[in-house]
């Protein structure tokens, strides 16, 4: 019966090992990864191999959000004073691939006094964010903990654990973490003025204020709006460059203006779904 049950022991470790995931309370091995996303439910870390970020020369179009991300995140690895960052606006404008660029840029910076470590919490998630920041404290890193497509509706309860966290507590915020979120809200929650609170004793107004400081917890706010079609088509031009796609300008530039006006739209994101276009007719790999 011992031999069994140290075989089922092994058999799980095994199981365990190959899964990838941290246990709850365990310390992730930085030495093999430094990118994670959190599994809220099971709090644990999932590390991730490879993020492939795009180089931050392919990112056209938002110059003045790049600078002042990449110097806010260049302070914070260097283990300067450092702000969150809320980078809003528009959909399919490159804040997520913004924020995964400039991990890419800076994750092996050389005078950096521990490692970068991002993590990828779930909007689900983030009343899970206490016990991922417990669990990571320990840690001898800076730490970026990311969210991508961040909001909140008008009776979700969980904007209060991000506050918090925002915030520090008592406690206070701990120096060696950050918060990055992108959301297409510029205030994260809806603003509706018909919002009452029952029973703590705030007037509706009293109550749309309260929700809407939670953005004022950002220090860095970067807007994102709609691309204009010579941006549009300079994306496309460096993309085709960076990937050795050959083809004339007049080849490909009459069916770029066609393609975003069937999606009714010109975006980072459009232009790359044009791109793949191009690429899978040829028989081409985007890698």
């Amino acid at each position: 019966m011992a031999k069994k049950r140290d075989s089922l022991a092994r058999i799980a470790t095994a199981l365990e090992r190959l899964a990838g995931d941290s246990q709850p309370g365990q310390l992730p091995d930085l030495t093999r990864h430094r990118t994670f996303v959190w599994q809220g439910e099971r709090q644990s870390l999932q590390p991730v191999a490879q993020i492939n970020p795009l180089p931050l020369s392919l990112l056209v179009g938002i110059d003045s959000a790049r600078d002042q991300l990449l110097e806010n995140t260049r302070r914070f690895a260097l283990g300067f004073a450092a702000h969150h960052a809320l980078l809003w606006g528009a959909r399919g404008t490159g804040k997520s691939s913004l924020v995964k660029a400039v991990y890419g840029e800076l994750a092996n910076l050389a005078d950096a006094p521990a490692p970068l470590v991002l993590v990828e919490i779930e909007r689900s998630d983030i009343h899970s964010l206490p016990a991922l920041i417990a669990q990571l404290e320990p840690l001898a890193a800076r730490l970026l903990i990311f969210c991508d497509d961040l909001s909140f509706e008008a009776d979700d309860q969980r904007y209060k654990a991000l506050k918090v966290v925002l915030d520090g507590g008592l406690r206070g915020r701990p120096h060696s973490l950050l918060f990055y979120a992108t959301s297409n809200r510029r205030h994260l929650l809806p603003r509706d003025r018909a919002e009452q609170s029952e029973g703590d004793g705030l007037r509706p107004g009293e109550v749309v204020e309260e929700k809407l400081s939670l953005s004022d917890r950002f220090g860095l706010w970067l807007g994102f709006h709609k691309t204009d079609q010579d941006a549009y088509l300079e994306m496309i031009a460096r993309y085709l460059a960076h990937y050795d796609i050959q083809l004339d300008e007049a080849q490909w530039r009459a069916r770029a203006i066609e393609w975003a006006a069937i999606r009714g739209a010109r975006s980072g994101r459009v232009a790359w779904q044009f791109v793949t276009e191009l690429a899978g007719a040829q028989g081409r790999a985007l890698n």
